[in-house]
């Protein structure tokens, strides 16, 4: 039997240190001081279904319960942001498909394979909007083309699989792009199986470098709006685990509002005419060093 928990259980801010570094270590999520009325609220529900009346106890069941792992998942579908949709930021999005893809598919050529990594894919939308733009540039054809999605929130992925959007998805996609490649049906539009057939997802901790190596390497990563929440550590592990994913000459996409100031210099500035991205050295130094 489920009970609330009573009045007196408020997060403290011991409890909050703990519980806030605890996260950080496993997920790279940074919380401020300030998100500490946030954080309670959303973590909340977790002590009446575990039967708990502290949050102190929470901590203690996050870090030695046997069903510990289970409760990681719920922690992360709770604390994720996932607001998203089709063709965000379309101006980093046209210069892929008009200045990157003719590039990458040179630099693929002989091995007719081209992979694209959708890091932090929250519901799926970047995903799938990738696949779109690389069936739209006719450059793949007879390709072996997959685009891989992978985010730490299991609801998330499970979203992201299903492939049915409500219109708060379709706030920017060009119309032509919603009729050619959805299908409208009562529960909601449903992804085309000529896009659905290109995309794959996966549960995944970016921090996971055992995990995020079973994807191979990659001619392109998209990991936009996700290191913002991220502290400093965990960018830096994330950015440097992108560099090894990446094939020489591969291209690394962040959000507008981001960059790798401080945080690398493996990268080179790969300049386009409306943008610019990140793109590992085709070469690199002597030993394999960067």
């Amino acid at each position: 039997m489920i009970r609330e928990p009573p009045r007196e259980a408020v997060l403290s801010s011991e409890e909050f240190r703990l519980l806030r570094e605890a996260i950080g270590a496993r997920t790279g999520l940074s919380f401020a001081p300030e998100m500490r009325s946030a954080f309670e609220r959303k973590l909340r529900e977790r002590l009446a279904v575990l039967n708990l009346r502290t949050f102190g106890e929470y901590y203690q069941h996050l870090r030695f319960h046997p069903s510990a792992l289970q409760e990681w998942d719920e922690v992360c579908d709770l604390l994720t942001t996932n607001e998203t949709y089709f063709y965000r930021e379309d101006f980093q999005l046209r210069a892929f498909r008009d200045e990157v893809l003719p590039v990458l598919a040179e630099q693929a050529e002989k091995r007719r394979r081209l992979s694209i990594w959708s890091a932090g894919c929250s519901t799926g939308e970047e995903a799938y909007t990738v696949a779109m733009l690389v069936k739209e540039s006719r450059l793949f054809g007879g390709w072996d083309v997959a685009v891989h999605g992978s985010d730490i929130a299991r609801r998330c992925v499970a979203a992201a699989r299903r492939g049915v959007y409500g219109a708060s998805s379709f706030r920017a996609i060009p119309a032509d792009m919603r009729r050619s490649y959805f299908v409208d049906k009562p529960d909601g539009a449903h992804v085309a199986e000529s896009i659905r057939s290109l995309c794959h997802f996966n549960q995944m901790n970016l921090l996971d470098g055992s995990r995020t190596r079973l994807l191979g390497r990659m001619d392109a990563i998209f990991c936009r709006n996700v290191l913002i929440y991220f502290d400093a550590e965990a960018r830096k592990k994330a950015i440097n685990l992108f560099h090894e994913r990446l094939y020489p000459g591969g291209v690394l996409l962040l959000g507008h509002s981001e960059s790798l100031l401080n945080l690398s210099t493996a990268f080179e500035l790969y300049h386009l005419k409306g943008d610019l991205v990140y793109r590992k050295p085709r070469r690199t130094a002597e030993h394999g060093a960067p």
